[in-house]
C-alpha cells in the first residue's frame, strides 16, 4: 500500500489528526509551505506534490482546506484514494457567502498580524469544543503564518474547481457551519458532526476510514 499523506485545515497543523487511527500505515503529515502571492489552490497543490513527493498510488486525507487541496492533488496525481473530511469537492458545494466575500473581500482589511488572534470568532463557527480542544485549536492558529492565513482565505474564496477526480471519498457533518452539508453531493453524513468533528466524532470517522482504506 502507498503512503498516506495528511493535510490539515486552515489555521491547523498535523495535531488536527491526533485522534485518527492510521496505525500500520506509513503516514506523512504535510506542513504548510509559504505561498507566493499569485498562487491559487491549484498551483499550491503542485508545490505540495513536488515538495513531499506525492506519487501515484498514494492516499491523501485532507481536512477542510486540506480536502480542497486533496482534490487539486488528485487532479494531477492518480491517487489510490483521495479522502475529504469536513470539506468540499467543487466550488458549487461552497456556501453562497463565498461569492459575496469574493467580491467584498473584508478579510483584506484585517492586518495579517491580527489573523492568528481571531480564535474566539473561529471557535463559534467550528462548533462546540471542550476547553482542552479549544486550547489546542488556538495554539495551532497562533502557530500558523499570518501570511499563509491571509493568502489561504483569498485562495479558498476564489477556488473555481468543478472537476471531481476519481477515487474521491467524502465525509461531512450535518451540523457543519462552514460547509453546510445540504449543498454537498455524494458524501457520507455524520449526524451531529460539526466542522471540528475530526475531534468530536473521531470514532465514527475512524470506522469510516477503516472501511475505505482497508
Amino acid at each position: 500500500m502507498g503512503k498516506i499523506f495528511l493535510i490539515s485545515g486552515l489555521g491547523a497543523d498535523a495535531r488536527i489528526f491526533q485522534y485518527i487511527d492510521l496505525l500500520g500505515h506509513e503516514v506523512i503529515p504535510i506542513g504548510w509551505l509559504e505561498p507566493e502571492k499569485q498562487d491559487s489552490l491549484s498551483t499550491y497543490a503542485q508545490k505540495l506534490i513536488d515538495h513531499y513527493k506525492i506519487t501515484p498510488g498514494s492516499i491523501v486525507i485532507g481536512n477542510s482546506l486540506g480536502g480542497m487541496l486533496t482534490v487539486e492533488i488528485a487532479k494531477r496525481v492518480k491517487l489510490d484514494k483521495a479522502i475529504l473530511i469536513s470539506s468540499i469537492k467543487t466550488a458549487s458545494e461552497a456556501p453562497r457567502s463565498h461569492l459575496l466575500y469574493r467580491y467584498l473581500p473584508l478579510y483584506k482589511l484585517i492586518p495579517s498580524t491580527w489573523l492568528p488572534q481571531t480564535g474566539f470568532i473561529v471557535r463559534k463557527v467550528m462548533g462546540k469544543m471542550s476547553k482542552r480542544h479549544q486550547e489546542l485549536f488556538v495554539s495551532m492558529l497562533k502557530g500558523t503564518s499570518p501570511k499563509f492565513i491571509k493568502w489561504a482565505l483569498g485562495a479558498i474564496l476564489h477556488w473555481d474547481n468543478q472537476t471531481i477526480p476519481p477515487n474521491v471519498y467524502h465525509i461531512i457533518g450535518d451540523k457543519d457551519k462552514v460547509f453546510p452539508y445540504k449543498r454537498i453531493k455524494g458524501a457520507t453524513i455524520i449526524k451531529g458532526g460539526t466542522h471540528i468533528m475530526i475531534y468530536t466524532k473521531a470514532k465514527e470517522i475512524n470506522n469510516w476510514l477503516k472501511d475505505i482504506i482497508n
